[in-house]
This record gives C-alpha cells, sequence and structure tokens, in this order.
C-alpha cells in the first residue's frame, strides 16, 4: 500500500514509513517534549492509513524510548532523565546525605575548528565549526566533574552571544530554551584513567590518580549527534550496583 502522505523510502513497511514521518515531526518541534501527539483515531485519518498501521509505528517509538504512553491521557514526547543516568553512578550527595544536581560552572565558550575525532563524534562536514565549552559541575565547593562539551556551531549559534555565568546548571533544557535543539537520546562509554594535571587541578586530587571518564554522544530526535562530551570524575564517588536475580 502507497501513501503518499508519507515521503520516505517506499521500500520500508508502512508501519515503518509512518514511524519516520512521526519522527520527523517531533525532530521539527511540532511535538515538543513532555507534550502529547494526536490520538491513534487523529493520526490514522491524518495519514489515511489503518489503526493497526498506527498502533504499531507508535508502539516502535514507545519501545525505544522516545515516546510515553500514559494511561487515560494519551501518548507523550518522552523527555529522558540524564540526571539520573548520572546520580546512578556517582555520590551526588550533599552534606546531609541528600542527592544534588551539581552547579555549574562554565570555565571556557569559544568558537572553534573540531579536531578530526570531534567532527566525526558529531558527523560535521569539513570547514563546519563548534562551540567548544569547558565547565565544571560542584556541590558545596566541591568538583564532581571537569567537562569538556563541543556542539556543532550551525546549531548551537545563539549560546555564544548568551554570557557563561547566565547558564543554567542543567544544559539540556536550556538547549531547548535557548536554541530549539532537544536531546532524544545519548550513547555513553564508561573507562578508567589517569587525572592529567589539568583534571587533577580541577577535581582536587593527586596528578596521575584514577579518574573515571564517560563519553557520550547526545542525539536528537531525527538521530543526528548535538553533544559530544568527555566528562571525568575522581574514582572514589563512582559506584556501580546492580541487582541479579
Amino acid at each position: 500500500m502507497n501513501n503518499p502522505a508519507l515521503g520516505f523510502d517506499e521500500r520500508l513497511p508502512l508501519y515503518q514509513r509512518l514511524r519516520e514521518e512521526l519522527l520527523a515531526r517531533i525532530a521539527a518541534g511540532e511535538w515538543r517534549p513532555g507534550e502529547p501527539i494526536p490520538t491513534e483515531a487523529e493520526l490514522t485519518k491524518r495519514y489515511g492509513v489503518a489503526i493497526g498501521t498506527v498502533r504499531k509505528a507508535v508502539d516502535t517509538l514507545v519501545n525505544e524510548g522516545l515516546l510515553l504512553r500514559s494511561q487515560g491521557r494519551g501518548t507523550f514526547v518522552r523527555r529522558p532523565n540524564f540526571e539520573a543516568s548520572l546520580a546512578r553512578f556517582f555520590r551526588q550527595v550533599n552534606a546531609a546525605g541528600g542527592s544534588q544536581i551539581p552547579e555549574s560552572r562554565i570555565l571556557v565558550k569559544t568558537l572553534q575548528e573540531p579536531s578530526p575525532n570531534v567532527a566525526a563524534a558529531l558527523g560535521l562536514d569539513r570547514g563546519e565549526n563548534v562551540i567548544y565549552m569547558e565547565r565544571l559541575r560542584i556541590i558545596e565547593k566541591r568538583t564532581f566533574f571537569h567537562e569538556d562539551i563541543w556542539l556543532p556551531a550551525a546549531r548551537f549559534e545563539a549560546l555564544m552571544d548568551i554570557s557563561s555565568e547566565t547558564f543554567d546548571d542543567l544544559l539540556y533544557p536550556f538547549y531547548e530554551k535557548r536554541c530549539g535543539q532537544c536531546i532524544a537520546s545519548a550513547r555513553e562509554t564508561l573507562t578508567v584513567g589517569e587525572a592529567s594535571a589539568d583534571v587533577a587541578a580541577a577535581l582536587a586530587i593527586k596528578e596521575g590518580a584514577p579518574i573515571v571518564v564517560i563519553e557520550r554522544t547526545a542525539l536528537g530526535y531525527d538521530r543526528r549527534p548535538l553533544e559530544y562530551r568527555f566528562s571525568r570524575a575522581a574514582a572514589d564517588t563512582f559506584r556501580y550496583q546492580i541487582e541479579i536475580s
């Protein structure tokens, strides 16, 4: 069955083409994170497909973690909680023992030509620049994370006109508010390394001390890379816990 309203590869199954169409509308900002998408009946009418096709396309996006069904309320564009991911692995606690979102302090914000590694991670073409930021994340005067962050300049150029002192502690909602760029998911790799002199000074540990390094590529709803980041933390703040049954 062909449907001219779905302008994707006609060799794909119809539900997959509808999935791509819904994802494109989310990526374009028609439906924002936290907002509901149209009902199955509305999508069936809009695209002229069977309700089973709509349900399978929506199920696929739910299973991928991009949509969230709420009983009795509808289906919503999911907003992932990246801070919960960090809290799972690092003891981000204050003096009272409570979990706390670290304060953000940006030390450097500059426009630059990317290294080949950064350009590849962000999928940039030759000649495209990046915005580079060096950031500390602090709880009660202790630095928990030292971060290097790269962003495609074409998508985040508005950040260059904003004072670093006015950036929010949580960057992803800030990207959305100031640049219209929504982070949908991320790929992370955790490794163990040794603190360089600069990182050791930032984290108040000895040079060569063990650190945990998190390499993250954050993606938009269209699966295009929006941020490449290295976060480094002292190994004594790291924990790993899993239940096995």
